[in-house]
């Protein structure tokens, strides 16, 4: 008998039992990455690339350990309430050049702690609640926005950190002041323009207005009161004068002598 040869590792016969693992685990990285998109992994953390998949909707099937996820240049019109709650590891979210027009209050729930960045740049959004982006301490782009500069947005503002790289490109596409029409927003506020002055005088105007009626109807009650008591004095005592004064009487024993 001759010597037998060495077998390369590739005609060694696989276990049957190790290639259905194999199988099982190729099939789980396959069902991770949600269909279109892809997945790459690099030093152990995962991204989620959707970009330019005409997307009409947040895909549902996100990893839940994804660091990045990319969902711009799509057909996205609205992010709705808990979105992206799952994804407690996430730290770049780009929905950049969507159709964006609404933002649901609790849109970005379970992100508040982790998100590094939120790229809202190129949508259609005009206004944004407040309670959707305050809790986030992540940079936040929104330039390019058809945003409605008024008092509810600059408070939403108050809230947030903006990218800096982007915040000049923030623009008033339409204002609650008309002479801030198309100006870069930062500039309208570097300025120190309050778009909340106008609700705030208005709301100090109502408050005078209310307080002044209250004032002239506490001195209309006491004016009435004091000259109805005084008009019923005087018939009192009218009325006590026309009476006809009592005799005096006369002790019937005289003086004692």
């Amino acid at each position: 008998m001759g010597p037998v040869g060495k077998q390369s590792p590739s005609s060694l016969p696989v276990p049957a039992g190790g290639s259905c693992l194999i199988f099982f685990f190729c099939l789980r990285l396959g069902a991770s990455c949600p269909q279109s998109c892809q997945c790459p992994e690099h030093a152990g953390a995962l991204a989620v690339h959707c970009s330019a998949r005409g997307l009409q909707e947040i895909p549902k099937d996100i990893p839940t350990n994804a660091v990045l996820l990319k969902l711009d240049a799509n057909q996205l019109s609205h992010i709705p309430n808990g979105a992206f709650q799952h994804l407690h590891q996430l730290r770049e979210l780009d929905l950049s050049q969507n159709i964006i027009e609404t933002i649901g209050p609790a849109a970005f729930s379970g992100l508040a702690g982790g998100l590094r960045l939120l790229d809202l740049s190129r949508n259609r959004i005009r206004r944004i609640p407040k309670d959707a982006l305050g809790k986030l301490s992540a940079k936040v782009r929104l330039s390019h926005n058809p945003l409605h500069c008024e008092c509810a947005l600059q408070e939403a503002l108050w809230e947030l950190k903006l990218d800096p790289e982007s915040v000049d490109e923030i623009a008033c596409h339409t204002a609650a002041q008309e002479e801030f029409v198309g100006k870069p927003l930062i500039q309208a506020l570097d300025s120190g323009v309050s778009f909340c002055g106008t609700h705030h005088k208005t709301t100090d105007v109502a408050m005078l207005v209310t307080m002044f009626g209250w004032f002239a109807m506490v001195i209309t009650y006491v004016v009435y009161y004091v000259r109805q008591n005084q008009e019923d004095a005087r018939r009192h005592l009218e009325y006590l004068k026309s009476l006809p004064s009592a005799p005096v009487s006369k002790d019937p024993t005289g003086p004692v002598p």
